[in-house]
Order: structure tokens, then sequence, then C-alpha cells
């Protein structure tokens, strides 16, 4: 099975933006172990701008577009520097790719890009993907992390799509401030009163937020691909979607219908 992860910022990071090591550690002895299952791994990761936020002992994630970018680039490398040093220790190569919108729109890079995702995944590589922060600016960024990883499964035909979150999955009313909000754990089709359930991004930190989630949803939907919003605070928990368990909201690929 071909399966695309991608992680958030809150699933990464505390909230003063420094690595959550235990969390990250888990995360990558479980995709390790995936991967030596058979599966074939895609890792979309963000937490690039919020790693560099903390190095750089910012107070606050920067408003201003060269500030995200400087970040950024301090925060990218870190954030890579701790994947292959854990995914070394369980003997997995990881390849960095960094892509801009203009990398998924235009039609020879796109090309480029599917071809060598292709090429590293025959290689056993495990592929990890973030948005170009540093170069991207609102002319040529996919936004945030939740689309691209739509767009990446779509690229590569991934069997499944799985969203760690930190919320268990899509709720009724945002579960942070009500007490009746209830979860669905099942959608055939996105509708507009499920769009009206989604509320803000989760974190000072983050960008995403469960709009963005439904969009994704949209997109691997259209091409046939399931999807998953579970809670990443555990990471054994892709072992729990993996063997068909009740976790989250899964969100059906019409080849499925």
């Amino acid at each position: 099975m071909r399966i695309t992860v991608k992680v958030g910022t809150s699933n990464l990071t505390h909230a003063t933006g420094r690595m959550d090591i235990r969390r990250v550690e888990s995360l990558c002895k479980v995709l390790s172990d995936i991967k030596n299952a058979g599966h074939e791994v895609i890792l979309v990761s963000s937490g690039a701008i919020a790693m560099g936020v903390g190095k750089l002992n910012l107070s606050k994630r920067p408003d201003d577009m060269p500030t995200k970018q400087a970040a950024a680039a301090v925060g990218q490398s870190e954030l890579m520097y701790v994947y292959d040093k854990l995914f070394s220790e369980y003997n997995h190569t990881v390849a960095q790719i960094l892509l801009t919108g203009e990398d998924i729109h235009d039609e020879k890079r796109h090309e480029n890009f599917a071809n060598t995702l292709e090429r590293l995944l025959s290689l056993k590589a495990l592929p990890i993907i973030n948005e170009n922060d540093t170069v991207s600016t609102s002319e040529i960024s996919v936004g945030e992390n939740d689309t691209l990883s739509a767009l990446v499964a779509v690229s590569v035909k991934s069997d499944l799509l799985i969203l760690l979150s930190d919320v268990d999955g899509l709720y009724t009313a945002d579960p942070r401030t009500s007490e009746k909000s209830e979860l669905i754990p099942f959608v055939r089709e996105i509708t507009p009163e499920m769009l009206s359930f989604a509320g803000g991004k989760g974190t000072a930190l983050s960008t995403g937020g469960m709009a963005t989630k439904l969009g994704a949803a949209a997109i691997v939907m259209r091409s046939g691909i399931d999807m998953f919003i579970v809670n990443g605070a555990n990471p054994e928990i892709l072992y729990e979607v993996l063997d068909g368990k009740p976790v989250g909201t899964r969100f059906q690929g019409r080849k499925n219908s």
C-alpha cells in the first residue's frame, strides 16, 4: 500500500515552537515500522517556520513575509536534520523535496516532481515533502500542507492519505469550545453543512484548520483515494488506521462507492 501521511505543526512542536522530541521520535519509529511491513510511505511535514521561530527565540509567529521566510530557512534545516537522524536509526534513507505552487500547477514541473517521487519510492527512500516557505509568496504558494498533501497523494496515486491533527476528527462543532460536539466517523460526501462545522486554525503556530482538511478531502475523494483525519498526539494511531479500526473520521474515495 502507498500511504501519504501529513503531520501538522501542532503535532511536531510544543507551544514554544521547540520540537516535541518524544512525539517526533515516536512518529519516526512508527513510520519506519510501517515501511518495514512493506508499505511505501510519503511524509508531508509542516513545522519549518514554527521551529525557526523557536530557534530564533522569536516571541510569536512572524506576520511579515521576509521574517517568515527567514524562520523557514532556519527551521527547515533543523527539521530535516532530526528526521534524517531518527530515520537512520531504523535504517531508512530520507529525501527532502521542497515545493511551490508552480511545481504543482505547471505541467512539465509537475511531471518532473512526480517522476522524481516515483523513483525515490522505487529506491526505497522515504520522501519528506514541505512547501518551500523560504521562497514561496502568495503568487506561487500552495497555501498550507493539508492541500499540499492531497495534491501529492493524487500525483503519485496513493492508496490512502492520513492527516495527523490535534483533534480526533471532524466534529459537528469545535470540540474545544462546544460540549455538544459529536465526532463524525464516516463521510461519503462533503456537504455545505459539514463545511459549516469547520472552525479556525488550531494553534498560534499553525496555518491550517478543519476547513483546509475538508478541502484536502474533496481533492482526494474525487480521485478515489480514502482519507483519514486522526489525532496525532500518539503516532501509534497509524497502526489502528491500517488495521481497519474505527478511529478518527474516514472520508471514502469515490472508487469505493
